[in-house]
């Protein structure tokens, strides 16, 4: 399918994947620009992200010395313990050898090259290009290598089946006003009902996520409620230590989730979270994450409160029933870096509600 709006980068998504590896330096090999917004952000979690610059020259001459130069400038400057370069559509176009740079540089620190550019149709290209890269140096093993390619066929299949590329256009919405949901909300658990409250979130994005399920235990703290959450300790070194601080705030908070699925795991839960869901036999449900990882026939009958970072994952939600959608507006800058839970804007309207 050919989308019309914007979708994610694959470029990106290896930036991302090399910060879940623990990488200390990542070096874009490409113009300055390229990835700037996300670049600057993943310096807010810890790893520098350096660009060679690539110049109108160098797009006709080659790359090679300056990357040379910038990995020797990295090495000297940070004694990072793992390096990644970063391949960009222009080191495609011009058939820079990314891995022979690499050799010639004569740095200690190890290293992995990744031929990425974005011209792929799914961004888990540069997932996955990182991963086999970090898999040939031996950073993870190869049963761990075929276990995250199974997680991403997984999320680009409910992507594809009930998310953002399940239509070639749609439209970005803000969703429900949060105060009119909430207040329903609080509705719901007062009338006595049985609910579930679901964390169901992508990596460092349930720092976030996570605190509309403290806040629904904060305002009715003896509900009869389940509350369940993605935080099983599995996946890449970064994953495993958000998903422990992260159950660690929730428990501290007086939540103590059933733990179903890991944090890389969020598109491959969806039948589990199901099954669970029908043997708890809810009247609501609150579903904060990736809620469309579950599919429609075991929410049919519950009024499910549904919570995103997607403009675009809006429609897609009513489409298959959940009533109530709302949306974290830029809530992964807000996860960037942290290491505690932060605040949610629904969360704080269940709070000031309550």
């Amino acid at each position: 399918m050919k989308f019309m709006h914007p979708r994610p980068s694959s470029i990106v998504a290896a930036l991302y994947t090399a910060r879940d590896l623990e990488v200390d330096v990542s070096i874009m090999h490409g113009p300055s620009g390229c990835s700037f917004k996300h670049a600057r952000l993943l310096e807010e979690d810890g790893m520098r992200v350096l660009t060679t610059s690539l110049a109108d020259n160098e797009f006709i001459f080659g790359g090679e010395k300056p990357l040379g130069d910038v990995l020797r400038y990295a090495e000297d400057n940070f004694s990072p313990k793992r390096i990644a370069v970063i391949g960009t559509c222009v080191a495609m176009i011009i058939g820079e050898d990314l891995q022979s740079a690499i050799d010639s540089a004569g740095i200690k620190t190890p290293a992995i090259a990744v031929d990425i550019h974005a011209g792929y149709p799914e961004n888990i290209a540069g997932v996955l290009a990182t991963l086999e890269a970090a898999a040939r140096a031996g950073w993870i093993s190869g049963e761990e290598m075929d276990r995250q390619r199974f997680m991403m066929e997984k999320a680009n299949e409910v992507e594809r089946l009930r998310g953002a590329a399940s239509a070639p256009y749609i439209e970005p919405s803000r969703g429900d006003l949060k105060h009119v949901a909430a207040k329903r909300l609080i509705e719901c658990v007062r009338s006595g009902g049985k609910g579930v409250a679901i964390l169901n979130a992508k990596k460092e994005t349930a720092y976030m996520f996570a605190d509309e399920l403290i806040a629904l235990h904060d305002a009715c703290p003896d509900a009869d409620i389940t509350y369940i959450a993605n935080l099983e300790q599995r996946g890449l070194p970064k994953v495993r230590s958000d998903a422990e601080r992260i159950l660690a705030g929730m428990n501290d908070a007086g939540v103590a989730p059933e733990c179903i699925g890991a944090l890389d795991e969020y598109g491959a839960n969806g039948d589990v979270l199901g099954k669970r869901i029908k043997e708890i036999s809810p009247l609501f449900a609150l579903i904060a994450g990736v809620p469309h990882s579950i599919p429609p026939e075991y929410t049919q009958g519950i009024e499910c409160f549904s919570v995103t970072n997607g403009p675009r994952q809006v429609a897609p939600l009513r489409a298959i029933g959940h009533r109530h959608v709302l949306v974290e507006i830029d809530l992964h800058p807000k996860t960037l870096g942290v290491r505690s839970i932060v605040e949610s804007e629904f969360g704080a309207v269940i709070r000031s509600i309550s």
